[in-house]
């Protein structure tokens, strides 16, 4: 039995011979019922994802703005990486969002509004990575979302009084009030919630058997139109020249294990260079359990200062993406951390950080030994709080995830793909692949994963021991944030150290992993 969280079960499955798919406890059972009927283990994923983004429509949606993942079919033989970032339309100027003399951008219009929306790339993606791997029909993996959306499903009081305290931004867009607030008001939890005309767009697509439409073709123009009539900037031209791609994954060898994960402008690089600096410090075989955990809060700060300041769209800029996973960078990190630790002092940031949420992860295995996670996201909630009038379509907000500061690495730009949080990442042990895995919580997810990697990878622990360890959160700045379950020795250390430390939350993970033969699944 696994810690509780806040919100959700959090305990591991049944040990399973045929698989699992985990990441939102309401529809999972698609999944399971698809495993069980013969699909493997990305019908399984796709399908339940499809649906997760029907009823989970405040963390993402077909208009959410992206999808990443990692895949390792055929026993290990074929391991990939999905990009279905979202992209800047064409006319997306470095300057758009440049920030006022306080920082602030004017009206907060990178968040909120048409102007916070690019090209979505959820549905491209998951039509990829169904193409490439899958066995079903997309219109057999589409069919549970669309009864889903014509049907409708009750609503559980957490969204209900989400959707209640975004009344008076929801107002200011009519197709996310027809949507969300029928009659003026937010619907009631234990209502029925509907969204036919979402479910004649996912039902185009499905007789289509293409997403063609979506980017190319009749809902192509209305979505277009809706940009138009409404200030934003993606045109019929942006959503035809999108294309989600395979791409080549980040490796780091961790003893006996690999781990991979996307590249830029996914964040498991980040996660990656934590590693990597622990590994140069000899962080496993430090006995001092305050100095343990001061290093290790330094190297997430470091990782996290370079992050922000260092990172962007590699398509269009110098990014050192190599220079950050080297052996010879992560010594150099590690001397400057010993240096700061052994005078006493902690870094000092020399930058701001600002808070990101959302997402959805789901993770899937079948009794093929193929694995696969997957991670999708509005941003956060309800994303960009627009809706496609006429198709009950609701955008993500991806371009709040540039840095509005012209001159910064990851500042908007025509085509670009901004920088975020999703980190989905697959272990193997040899050749053989053991665990796929990702998380919700934005910015939470990297340090959330690196606790899981720290426990299950270095230290050997079990999968379920792993995922239920406590975890700390920093962004780079002083403050430390800590789950309750840590004790008060390591929290009077922290703010011993020169921290300011208080309790906070983490990001939400789920997996599956390979233990003694047979497939386990957990979720908190």
């Amino acid at each position: 039995m696994l810690a509780a969280s806040s919100w959700v079960r959090a305990e591991l499955r049944p040990a399973s011979e045929n698989g699992h798919v985990v990441g939102e406890p309401v529809v999972e059972g698609i999944g399971a019922k698809i495993l069980a009927d013969g699909g493997n283990a990305v019908d399984a994923l796709i399908a339940t994802a499809l649906a997760g983004a029907i009823t989970q429509p405040h963390q993402t949606g077909i208009g959410g703005y992206a999808t990443h993942g990692m895949f390792a079919m055929d026993g290990g033989r074929r391991i990939a990486a999905l990009d279905a970032n979202t992209m800047a339309p064409a006319a997306f100027t470095k300057d758009i969002f440049k920030p006022d003399a306080q920082g602030r951008v004017p009206d907060a219009r990178n968040y909120h509004g048409w102007l916070s929306t690019g090209v979505p790339g959820v549905i491209a993606g998951l039509k990829l990575a169904l193409d490439e791997f899958g066995t079903m029909s997309f219109g057999d993996v589409l069919a549970p979302a669309i009864r889903l959306a014509r049907e409708g499903f009750q609503l559980p009081a957490s969204l209900a009084g989400t959707m209640a305290r975004m009344k008076a931004s929801f107002e200011k867009d009519a197709g996310t009030a027809r949507l969300y607030l029928p009659g003026g008001a937010a619907p009631a939890a234990g209502s029925l919630f509907k969204n036919p005309q979402l479910a004649d767009v996912l039902d185009t697509l499905a007789k289509a058997n293409s997403i063609e439409p979506f980017y190319r073709g009749d809902i192509a123009q209305c979505i277009a139109e809706g940009f138009s009539k409404n200030g934003g900037l993606v045109t019929k031209e942006d959503l035809a020249a999108y294309r989600a791609r395979w791409v080549e994954p980040l490796r780091l060898a961790c003893g006996a294990h690999t781990i991979h994960t996307p590249p830029l402008a996914c964040g498991g690089i980040t996660v990656l260079q934590m590693l990597a600096i622990l590994k140069a410090l000899k962080w496993d075989t430090i006995t001092d359990g305050r100095e343990r955990l001061v290093l290790r809060v330094e190297a997430m700060r470091l990782a996290w200062r370079d992050r922000l300041t260092l990172l962007g769209d590699p398509d269009f800029g110098d990014v050192p993406q190599a220079k950050l996973l080297s052996e010879d960078y992560a010594s150099e990190c590690a001397e400057t951390i010993r240096a700061a630790v052994k005078s006493g002092q902690i870094l000092e940031p020399g930058f701001k950080t600002s808070t990101q949420g959302g997402t959805l992860n789901f993770s899937a295995s079948d009794k093929h030994g193929n694995i696969a996670t997957l991670t999708l996201t509005h941003g956060d909630g309800f994303g960009a709080h627009v809706t496609v009038d006429e198709l009950g379509l609701t955008l993500g907000h991806g371009m709040s995830r540039f840095d509005p500061r012209p001159d910064h690495p990851n500042a908007p730009g025509p085509r670009k793909r901004p920088l975020h949080n999703m980190v989905p990442m697959l272990i193997t042990k040899g050749s053989q692949p053991v665990v796929a895995i990702g998380g919700r919580g934005g910015r939470r997810i990297p340090n959330a994963m690196l606790e899981f990697l720290t426990q299950h990878v270095v230290r050997g622990r079990p999968f379920g021991e792993s995922l239920a360890s406590p975890r700390l959160h920093t962004e780079g700045g002083k403050l430390v944030e800590h789950q309750k379950a840590w004790p008060k020795p390591s929290i009077d250390a922290l703010n011993k150290a020169g921290y300011s430390v208080k309790t906070g939350g983490s990001a939400t993970l789920s997996g599956v992993a390979l233990e003694n033969g047979k497939w386990l699944a957990g979720m908190t």
